[in-house]
């Protein structure tokens, strides 16, 4: 008998391993050379971040920065489609609903994360490869290092949904060149390939293919300085020669993005895509129409705040704007149009952004006490 409860015993261990290494697997940390490497691996979710694979990658990350055996860290995606496509929304919905402990903690958490990559003191390079957006921009642009390949496909279409770009958004955005990041932030645009990288977020572009050699190249560096990694990263993107003859999208349109986003309010921004009435003034008013008007506000006033502000400030700001996001109408119905009905035709509470009065949005940005943000 005692045989077979030893057997039991063995079964069971062997079943909790493999539940550990079942949920592990969403994503997976290898010490190779002298490099960690961080492999988001949801593939069928397009590698989008839920809490447990946040609760692993914070302290992997606080443990290679003290491992003197680690001199780099390397992030990137599984399935070849995306890098990091976001956050885990639904679950967030799902939580919101009933009031479940977890739009505190994701927000805490991601957070946290976001501030531990842009503190990082290992030199961080994030392969972004394929779909990178919110929450997947939060783990790649704060690091030293962001590669963009021919398939990257970045956006913050956080307004469409009822939020607003978190993750240190309101703190990279703003610091992008002219109103670029005032115009991504609040029209959702999509950048895609080398525009990635001619619009600031990117500090690399190299063939996707290419990745995994440079993978390599970076894990055979002994014990690399900042510098060498640099050098190495450089040598890719010089010999990359796919679509270098292409000029930035937004080039031409540059001009009137500086002018157009740089208005105090968005009924400002409004009314000068509606004077300037060009092809491109009204298609962003047709998109920015779409929007959620709370969200709107919130976001215009977040970059303009976080343009002065550390990441620090920036990531305790949002996480006050994310809570009052939750407790709102906007964040649900917009999930519900975009990810679960498919319709695409959300119902906005305010409808209109002059509905959408300064008190309230002064109300989302007040301080929480003891329930603030601790990085």
């Amino acid at each position: 008998r005692l045989r077979a409860l030893n057997r039991l015993q063995v079964i069971f261990q062997h079943l909790k391993m493999s539940k550990q290494t079942d949920s592990a697997a969403e994503v997976l940390f290898e010490k190779k050379g002298g490099a960690g490497v961080i492999t988001l691996n949801r593939p069928k979710a397009l590698n989008a971040l839920n809490l447990p694979m946040i609760q692993k990658i914070y302290p992997q990350i606080k443990t290679w920065e003290q491992d003197p055996e680690t001199f780099l860290i390397i992030i990137k995606g599984a399935g070849g489609k995306a890098f990091c496509a976001g956050g885990d929304i639904r679950a967030l919905t799902e939580a919101g609903k009933v009031g479940d402990k977890l739009i505190q903690d994701f927000f805490i958490g991601e957070y946290r994360l976001n501030n531990a990559v842009g503190t990082c003191k290992k030199p961080y390079v994030a392969l972004i490869d394929g779909i990178t957006m919110g929450g997947g921009v939060g783990v790649s642009v704060h690091g030293h290092f962001r590669v963009a390949t021919e398939k990257t496909v970045f956006a913050m279409p956080e307004t469409a949904i009822g939020l607003f770009p978190d993750v240190g958004g309101g703190y990279f955005l703003p610091r992008l060149s002219g109103k670029i990041g005032y115009y991504l932030a609040l029209t959702g645009c999509r950048l895609k390939g080398r525009d990635v990288l001619k619009a600031g977020i990117a500090t690399h572009f190299v063939e996707s293919e290419k990745l995994p050699a440079l993978e390599k190249d970076l894990i055979a560096l002994k014990s690399p300085s900042k510098e060498k990694i640099a050098d190495l990263l450089n040598s890719y993107h010089m010999k990359c020669t796919i679509d270098q003859e292409k000029e930035f999208s937004l080039d031409e349109h540059m001009e009137k993005i500086n002018s157009l986003f740089s208005a105090n309010s968005v009924e400002e921004i409004v009314k000068k895509l509606k004077q300037d009435g060009s092809p491109f003034a009204m298609k962003q008013l047709e998109t920015i129409n779409k929007m959620s008007p709370t969200s709107l506000k919130l976001t215009l006033r977040q970059l303009r705040e976080g343009a002065s502000m550390s990441l620090q400030e920036v990531l305790r700001m949002e996480y006050r704007l994310s809570q009052a996001c939750m407790k709102g109408h906007d964040f649900y119905e917009g999930v519900r149009a975009v990810l679960i009905d498919k319709d695409q035709s959300p119902k906005w509470k305010p409808a209109a952004l002059e509905e959408v009065s300064d008190e309230f949005v002064d109300s989302c940005f007040k301080p929480l006490g003891n329930d603030d943000l601790k990085l």
